[in-house]
């Protein structure tokens, strides 16, 4: 019977395979979901159990509106314990194999508008060193379309030609140049000018771009907190934006100008265009909710 044949898979995960009892507990409400589904085809009996009633479940699941991450689980659940029953030699074949898992839906990332970047800049529009290093900060990071980390690890000497320039070091050290751009090279050169040395304390060998009020460089959290305050400022709730998500609003905005896709890519340090893609649909979502006030929509 099928659902001694669960119990038995569960027992086997929990004890044998070091699985989490939380692991389980979502495999057995999976495979207690296929088992009434195959019930009401009549089949009570694992090696009855075909290939097509798998692939007819999971459709099932989908037209009912399973989110891809629930049905992926699923899948991986009657993988897993078909597997177990052919290597225990209760079934002559897997009939689960060479099924292909349903893609996760990529979420599209989070932007601001331009008018929101606009106006959480301009929060920092003083001339107090702290105000004159944020705007530098929050410029550097829409401006140029920087990871936290990249932002963290800037050094003095990766501003090139003249300050037109920023060399970047991404992901696997992986290194770029980007164009600095009016906005980040403006707040940058107000930066050093009056503001920097104020966070040095005097101390020649920090070399770091951007320092804290302690004299060391920023870390992840220290970006964060700035981002996150002049958000607030002018009523960005703090679901709504991180470090990362100017970034996303960059690739965003320069797409809606008119960027080319490979173009943007290059400037992120993206590997797969694939990942960069994803911004396309961000703007396609855009135009629909424009087309929304059309009046013949």
């Amino acid at each position: 019977m099928i659902d001694s044949d669960v119990e038995d898979f569960l027992s086997a995960l929990l004890l044998e395979k070091g699985e989490s009892e939380n692991t389980c507990i979502a495999y057995r409400a999976d495979l207690e979901r296929f088992m009434a589904f195959l019930a009401r085809r009549g089949k009570a009996d694992s090696a009855s159990v075909a290939r097509e009633d798998i692939v007819d479940f999971l459709a099932e699941e989908r037209v009912q509106g399973m989110a891809g991450t629930t049905r992926a689980r699923r899948t991986a659940a009657i993988r897993m314990f078909f597997r177990h029953l052919k290597e225990r030699h209760r079934l002559r074949a897997n009939p689960s194999d060479l099924m292909d898992s349903p893609r996760k839906a990529r979420p599209l990332p989070k932007v601001l508008s331009e008018d929101e970047v606009a106006r959480m800049i301009e929060t920092a529009n003083g001339n107090d060193p702290r105000s004159v290093r944020d705007r530098a900060l929050l410029e550097t990071l829409y401006g140029c379309g920087l990871r936290v980390s990249e932002a963290c690890a800037l050094k003095m000497d990766d501003i090139m030609a003249d300050g037109e320039l920023l060399r970047v070091f991404g992901k696997g050290s992986k290194e770029r140049v980007v164009p600095i751009g009016g906005g980040a090279g403006r707040a940058l050169s107000a930066y050093f000018a009056s503001a920097r040395t104020s966070f040095t304390k005097g101390n020649l060998g920090e070399t770091h771009v951007f320092v804290t009020r302690l004299g060391r460089p920023f870390t992840r959290q220290g970006v964060f907190k700035v981002v996150r305050e002049r958000a607030a400022a002018v009523g960005i709730a703090a679901d709504r934006i991180s470090p990362h998500v100017l970034r996303h609003s960059y690739a965003s905005h320069m797409l809606a100008r008119g960027a080319d896709v490979r173009v943007i890519q290059e400037l992120l340090g993206h590997a797969d265009i694939g990942t960069t893609q994803i911004y396309t649909h961000v703007d396609a979502s855009r135009f629909s909710e424009i087309h929304r006030l059309h009046p013949r929509h």
